[in-house]
């Protein structure tokens, strides 16, 4: 345990000193609150493109985001944060009215979060819930111990909304929620982004037997450690970062290729 500590700190340090040199090195030639490095690449040469069902799905959901007010969320924040408290209602931008659009367009029973952190995706969502609707969120903090919450008890009382404590980046883990990850109509993955935890819920989802056709959501497709991620996955896939966060959103279905893919169009 203090070994695998110690090298985890070791690798946190080194990372700090990467970036830092990389900042002296290219210093931002714009100021703003938040600032990450990315890339640029070309879009000829993408391993996948965007299915004909994702784009009709993107401009639905964007008409919906359009309409879709999420000022209420603001009281939650009460000033605790670095960003206003009507971040929520930011779009494009943020991407929560995106969320809130996309429930809107598929009206789906089960919503998969992967991320719960502080709980604004989730009530995003769940207001826009179908009446037979839940949202089961996964992370492997507990929402009360998760510092800055926005959740409240009530919210959960109502009954559309769960959150498992467990990491699903472990094949064991996974494998125990299989059968009820197959009902998912949208699966939003907003964790680590280390580039291994999603690397792993990529493989483990390719092998669920979906009952429909989910739509994912990836969160910060642009941040350095998720460009390959995001480059180099070969599902149908389409970049709605203009129309989301600002830190990157990437929309796509698993491929039909894949063990268990509903083939319908």
């Amino acid at each position: 345990m203090v070994a695998k500590r110690g090298t985890a700190m070791l690798g946190w340090t080194i990372e700090r000193l990467k970036w830092a040199l990389v900042r002296r090195c290219l210093p931002d030639p714009v100021k703003a609150r938040h600032s990450e490095y990315s890339m640029l690449h070309s879009e000829d040469d993408a391993l996948s493109r965007p299915s004909e069902y994702l784009l009709e799905v993107s401009h639905k959901a964007i008409e919906a985001a359009l309409q879709t007010d999420l000022g209420d969320l603001a009281g939650r924040l009460k000033g605790r944060f670095p960003y206003p408290d009507d971040i929520a209602n930011l779009w494009p931008g943020e991407h929560y009215r995106l969320l809130a659009g996309l429930v809107q367009v598929l009206s789906p029973k089960l919503v998969i979060e992967i991320g719960t952190a502080e709980g604004l995706s989730s009530l995003s969502m769940q207001k826009y819930l179908p009446d037979n609707g839940q949202i089961v969120s996964f992370d492997i903090v507990p929402w009360r111990q998760y510092p800055r919450s926005c959740l409240v008890e009530d919210d959960f009382r109502r009954g559309n909304l769960k959150q498992i404590v467990a990491d699903l980046g472990q094949s064991d883990v996974f494998d125990n929620h299989r059968e009820f990850l197959a009902d998912a109509g949208l699966i939003f993955i907003d964790a680590a982004k280390d580039g291994v935890l999603e690397q792993n819920l990529i493989r483990f989802f390719e092998t669920v037997p979906f009952r429909s056709r989910p739509i994912f959501l990836f969160d910060d497709t642009r941040l350095w450690n998720m460009l390959s991620i995001w480059r180099d996955l070969r599902w149908p896939k389409l970049d709605l970062t203009s129309f989301g966060h600002w830190a990157g959103t990437g929309l796509c279905e698993r491929g039909l290729h894949v063990p268990g893919a509903v083939t319908t169009s």
